[in-house]
């Protein structure tokens, strides 16, 4: 992610602010076809995925591996249909098991073609199968719902999830937001392919992840089927509505681009957008092959959203982005999106590696060396906000997108660069980027790939660079 532009007119994070309040759902029970008793203890999903900074984000007891979304989205009203058909395994025995879904009112729920017992609690949506299922039984959800979707106030007091704008809406669901719009396993460590097929008025175009399987238009609506086919993390995925400017083409590299520019933005991005491919290749020489089958951007003119977003295959801007956001975004699909958080206090290892990659295209672009750029921010005196907390750690989700997670996590990155040397560190890039291609990562995880490749003892460098508080004494 990043976020508005300074004066520099480099985006980067805003400033923390106020905690959010997630509003409460008031609590509606639907009848259950061939009754179900309490829940035998031991046999319901938790709630939450055990994250430390967001304990009600994912769930317990499944693994989705597909998500197929019906959608259609009325512009004017701002009126939401929706299905969900969720294909997941059971990973214990399950009498009970929670989707996440904020709002929305849900008209069914049914459990491989049995209709299911559901309530709404908070942001979970409670479903009791008819019958309980057995671990390792693979078994499908489908969830009917609609409504006016409103995105979710994180804790630094930004919005995520579904965004209205003026021609449509920015779907953008970091760190929390996907469950404004489906419901889901809404967790980075749980991963899954996409099927979307979305109708709109014609004369908009709605873009979601993966590769555009077809289109058509009947009847004053266009719809649009997208198939994103790698794992992705909910938080990933997008279905992003307007009035777009469609640009397709096939890089040098074989990969397929689709972008689409809302006609305000078109002059600013054009140019910026023309260096993508060059960008992409620059990006797999360091980091290895290019992880998805298609790439894009989606360039909205969404004003109060304040920050672009990395969306699996296709990131989504709020404005034309500079070459250093593209640059920023592009490297997301590396580290944040084939190689996925497992937990969101090492977003360290999303953020600090895709601003590094700024540093390192500036470096090899005519612009700034990382060392300078390095040196600059370490001038920056001991009581400034990018010393207020370490970034292997910030210690809540109002601190994820903070100086410390994006500079000071790049600065990390730098200091292992001049420990290793140039060959060995970037030989560290590939094997993080290859070890755990499509999967997930610990950042004690990648200090053991940069100690087997670099021969070295490196826990005190990590240690003094994401973990001390305050200002290292001596860079």
């Amino acid at each position: 992610m990043t976020t508005p532009r300074r004066q520099t007119a480099r985006r980067r994070t805003a400033v923390l602010r106020r905690e959010a309040v997630l509003a409460t759902v008031p609590v509606a029970v639907a009848a259950l076809l061939g009754a179900a008793g309490p829940a035998p203890s031991g046999t319901t999903g938790a709630a939450g995925a055990g994250d430390p900074y967001f304990p009600l984000s994912g769930n317990g007891g499944y693994h989705v591996s597909h998500y197929d979304l019906t959608l259609r989205y009325d512009t004017a009203s701002r009126h939401l249909d929706g299905k969900a058909v969720l294909t997941a395994r059971a990973t214990q025995r399950l009498s009970r098991f929670d989707l996440d879904l904020k709002g929305l009112k849900v008209t069914g729920v049914t459990v491989d073609r049995s209709a299911a017992g559901f309530r709404r609690s908070g942001q979970e949506l409670v479903v009791t199968p008819r019958h309980a299922l057995r671990k390792d039984q693979t078994f499908r959800v489908t969830v009917t719902y609609h409504g006016t979707p409103k995105p979710v106030t994180d804790p630094d007091g930004s919005s995520d999830g579904w965004i209205p704008t003026d021609d449509g809406a920015f779907v953008a669901g970091e760190p929390q937001g996907t469950m404004t719009w489906f419901p889901g396993n809404n967790h980075p460590k749980d991963k899954a392919s996409y099927d979307f097929t979305i109708t709109v008025p014609e004369g908009r175009t709605a873009v979601a992840n993966g590769v555009l399987r077809g289109q058509h238009t009947a009847h004053g609506l266009t719809t649009f089927r997208w198939h994103a086919a790698e794992p992705m993390a909910a938080y990933l995925a997008t279905a992003t509505v307007g009035k777009f400017k469609v640009e397709q083409y096939t890089t040098p590299d074989g990969i397929p681009v689709y972008n689409a520019v809302d006609a305000r933005e078109a002059h600013a991005s054009a140019p910026v957008l023309k260096k993508l491919p060059s960008v992409l290749g620059w990006e797999s020489k360091l980091f290895g092959p290019y992880p998805f089958r298609a790439a894009g951007a989606i360039v909205d003119h969404a004003p109060d959203v304040g920050y672009a977003l990395e969306t699996q295959t296709r990131p989504v801007y709020d404005s034309a982005p500079d070459v250093s956001t593209l640059v920023h975004e592009s490297a997301h699909q590396w580290f944040g999106d084939s190689v996925s958080l497992t937990s969101w206090k090492d977003i360290w290892l999303n953020e600090g590696f895709a601003t590094y990659a700024e540093w390192l295209y500036s470096e090899q672009h005519g612009g700034d060396s990382a060392q300078k750029t390095f040196d600059g921010l370490y001038a920056r005196p001991a009581d400034t906000d990018l010393w207020a907390y370490p970034p292997g750690d910030p210690g809540s989700g109002k601190n994820l997108f903070g100086a410390p997670v994006y500079d000071r996590g790049a600065m990390a990155l730098h200091e292992l660069r001049k420990a290793v040397g140039d060959p060995d560190f970037f030989r560290i890039l590939r094997a993080w980027a290859a070890a755990h291609r499509a999967g997930h990562g610990t950042t004690a995880q990648f200090v053991r790939i940069a100690e087997r490749q670099s021969g070295k003892d490196l826990d005190g460098l990590f240690h003094t660079w994401l973990y001390a508080e305050g200002k290292p004494k001596s860079a």
